[in-house]
């Protein structure tokens, strides 16, 4: 059901248009988040195959599961951007809309005669967000940049894996997804400075300090004292206890117990008070300072021990643990059940499919998933026909 031409939704971004003209997952995530707490995101896609995320990852009964969760809760259209009547089908979205987000390399959108100035044109108040592997500007902006390429210029991958082996990556497309959470950020940072100003602007969002601005104090470690961070598998360096254990059973259990406080309680818990105010231990830096010879102690205690009993005796003295969890472990977790972490969701194609929900919560005006990622032109004649009649009525105004 559409309400002044916006699928029916209360959410935080209710009555937000949002026009994603991207593709893969820097700009579509962005977009994902914004439809999950209520905008309406008009998904624009070349006509043919259309965005190549709907044939990533894992593929079930001819459709990417991958898609079905980042193009969540939008509407997906058609339109060809090389040709006059794709640009102007554009230009009249953006007239009805706040937002317009794009990931292609910089240049694009104007070489289709899309830039900024021709959007604030049709339409002052419009927010144009862009994503790319290096900025707008810069030596290095005509780079082609992947999620890959930022991980490792942001300084990330310099740091993941372990020491004795080349860097590692993560199991995600890490430095695409912080991109397409930096994108919504400045969005709702440039919608906010809209009520100011009444005009829009452009938020500029690079892969590379997305991830780079997740490095804490690397760059300042390295300038004023000479250290230089480097891959330390599991731990960081000087911080412990803080690591996985084995347990008797075979599980892996990651305790993090490495303030003053937190350590007493743990020594408790294993038994051994003593361990809180002994000189070896007694404090962040001592503990630093014997991490390995520590960590070979706690993981003796804990292979004496099923993963239960650890679990239950660290929670019963305060400290923080959890298990390596894989997605069989979360859609068995009373937790996750009882939060709602993983919602059903329906799909014509696939039928009940569970995905992770909305995040954050919202007290007063919660996100939801409106519906999966919808096929190629699903919502084409819908919205054309809406914008038929909007522009019809303001042309008889």
């Amino acid at each position: 059901m559409l309400v002044n031409g916006h699928p029916e939704s209360t959410g935080a971004l209710s009555g937000v248009r949002v026009i994603e003209l991207g593709q893969l997952i820097a700009g579509p995530f962005a977009g994902q988040m914004m439809a999950d707490n209520g905008a309406d995101v008009i998904k624009v896609e070349q006509p043919g195959a259309g965005d190549p995320m709907r044939n990533w990852g894992v593929v079930h009964a001819g459709k990417s599961l991958s898609w079905n969760v980042i193009a969540r809760g939008k509407r997906c259209v058609t339109a060809d951007l090389h040709t006059e009547e794709g640009r102007r089908f554009v230009l009249d979205l953006v007239r009805q809309s706040d937002v317009v987000i794009e990931n292609f390399r910089p240049g694009t959108l104007e070489r289709f005669g899309l830039g900024f100035d021709v959007l604030a044109e049709v339409n002052p108040r419009v927010v144009l967000t862009r994503v790319s592997g290096f900025g707008q500007h810069g030596p290095y902006s005509a780079r082609a940049g992947y999620g890959s390429i930022g991980e490792a210029m942001g300084g990330l991958r310099a740091l993941v894996g372990d020491p004795d082996r080349p860097p590692s990556r993560f199991g995600v497309s890490l430095g695409d997804l912080l991109a397409g959470m930096h994108a919504m950020v400045g969005t709702l940072m440039a919608l906010y400075a809209r009520n100011e100003s009444g005009r829009g602007q452009v938020v500029d969002v690079s892969i590379y300090e997305s991830v780079l601005a997740l490095t804490e104090g690397l760059v300042s470690d390295y300038a004023v004292a000479g250290v230089t961070r480097e891959r330390s598998g599991a731990v960081l360096p000087g911080v412990a206890p803080s690591n996985v254990y084995e347990t008797g059973d075979g599980h892996m259990l990651l305790i993090a117990a490495n303030q003053d406080s937190v350590f007493g309680r743990l020594a408790q818990a294993m038994g051994e008070p003593s361990l809180a105010v002994d000189e070896r231990y007694a404090t962040h830096q001592a503990r630093g300072e014997r991490q390995a010879e520590l960590d070979t102690r706690i993981g003796a205690w804990t292979r004496s021990h099923c993963a239960a009993d650890v679990e239950s005796l660290l929670d019963e003295h305060g400290v923080p643990c959890g298990r390596i969890y894989g997605a069989r472990d979360m859609l068995q977790d009373e937790h996750f059940r009882a939060r709602q972490s993983i919602v059903e969701v329906d799909d014509e194609v696939l039928g009940s499919v569970p995905m992770q929900s909305v995040a954050p919560r919202l007290s007063d005006t919660p996100g939801r998933i409106r519906w999966g990622g919808g096929g190629r032109g699903q919502h084409d004649t819908e919205v054309r026909e809406w914008l038929t009649a909007v522009t019809e009525g303001e042309r008889a105004r």
